[in-house]
């Protein structure tokens, strides 16, 4: 038999470790003969897409190098299946797919969207009495996916996050002025990326001094407040704000959605800076990441990696032991020693949903988060991991361009 995998949704620095595990645990099992990639997530499955992984990671090399590289090396999709009591018509051109390529398990990583397509799948699968196990293994730096501990790619992102406006105070703090700089992180929902800022109270930097999460009740009258009162405290102001924040009049987000229907996020750090300016007259300037927190792999965190690879090897090896419809996640033993485990869940209790970050993490007045919360992120972060550089800088694995038109 054979085994496909595809990665799916916003990309990660830990995504392609998750494909390395799968793939070196294919490896092992005498009955699996190709290993295949699919093009662009689901969509490779759908327009029969595939090329056979052993043709281009040909060594244990290979591999690592694979594991050091961002984003997602076999392209990515946000495409979102319809309900097959209405429209089969895509389902069976996926199970063409599986027939003609004799593929009998299918490994998506991916996010809670992702999860829907493993749902979804495995059930008209089950229906149709289809031979093949699909499997979804985790992914997501916004750390929103339901039932596991975390996901695979957010202790890198956290790690990058921390670090970036652990820099950028020691920048802010240089000048006699007074100032105010506000870092707009990635979060639609869910505050978990912007609240791990908090880990760099465990190198002794007292920032950021205001934290603001989609969880939180946020109001501009008592954002002004805030400002005013930390800015008594403090001669250069530091403010993280996750970019699913919503301002009172809600205007800062364009109408442009997903296939998921999810809105696209931007610029609530810019409507915050302007605030700062017309209210206190400072200086001021707001910061969006950006892109940067899911695809800075010189900073990735090792545990991160190294659990991202393990979990793709055990979607494989649940795959085998007869496993189908299900999510593999993690299960925290404890923090210190941090010790997890990895476990399968139906698919149905990861799809569509989100985790939010805990309200009792977040501290009464809503402008921080707790040591709970501290003690949670920081085995997330530990770790790191000796890259291969080329010309001074990270090398990454490439799949020729003219394969992934």
């Amino acid at each position: 038999m054979n085994i496909a995998i595809a990665q799916s949704g916003g990309p990660t620095c830990a995504i392609n470790a998750s494909l390395v595990g799968a793939f070196s645990e294919a490896l092992k099992i005498p009955g699996i003969d190709a290993i295949f990639g699919s093009i662009n997530g689901i969509e490779g499955i759908i327009n029969d897409d595939l090329i056979d992984l052993k043709n281009f990671i040909r060594s244990n090399d290979d591999m690592e190098l694979l594991k050091q590289t961002p984003s997602t090396v076999l392209g990515s999709c946000r495409y979102k299946l319809p309900d097959a009591v209405q429209d089969n018509t895509i389902y069976e051109q996926i199970l063409h797919c599986f027939h003609k390529h004799d593929i009998k398990i299918f490994l998506y990583i991916g996010g809670n969207d992702s999860m829907d397509t493993v749902m979804k799948l495995s059930a008209y699968a089950e229906e149709k009495g289809e031979d093949v196990r699909i499997i979804g293994v985790p992914k997501t730096i916004d750390n929103d996916l339901c039932v596991t501990d975390h996901t695979p790619g957010f202790g890198s992102a956290a790690k990058y996050v921390a670090t970036t406006v652990q820099e950028i105070v020691c920048d802010s703090s240089v000048y006699s002025v007074d100032s105010v700089t506000i870092i707009e992180i990635m979060g639609r929902h869910a505050g978990w990326l912007t609240a791990s800022t908090c880990v760099i109270r465990a190198n002794g930097v007292n920032a950021p001094h205001l934290i603001y999460l989609p969880e939180g009740n946020f109001s501009t009258d008592k954002f002004i407040e805030d400002v005013r009162r930390e800015r008594a405290k403090h001669k250069a102001l530091v403010i993280a704000v996750s970019e699913g924040i919503e301002l009172d009049s809600g205007n800062y987000r364009s109408g442009a959605v997903d296939n998921f229907g999810h809105k696209y996020l931007s610029g609530i750090g810019k409507q915050l800076e302007t605030l700062v300016r017309e209210n206190f007259g400072c200086k001021v300037r707001s910061i969006e990441l950006n892109v940067m927190q899911r695809c800075s792999s010189h900073i990735c965190s090792k545990t991160d990696i190294d659990e991202a690879f393990m979990i793709g090897a055990a979607g494989v090896k649940a795959a085998l032991t007869g496993e189908s419809g299900k999510t593999m996640v993690f299960r925290r033993i404890s923090d210190i020693p941090y010790i997890v485990n990895i476990v399968s869940v139906p698919a149905s209790e990861t799809a569509n949903k989100e985790k939010f970050f805990p309200k009792e993490w977040i501290t009464p007045d809503g402008t921080n988060v707790n040591e709970q919360a501290l003690r949670y992120f920081l085995p997330l972060i530990q770790g790191e991991n000796v890259l291969r550089m080329r010309n001074g800088m990270p090398e990454h694995f490439k799949i020729k361009e003219e394969v992934l038109k």
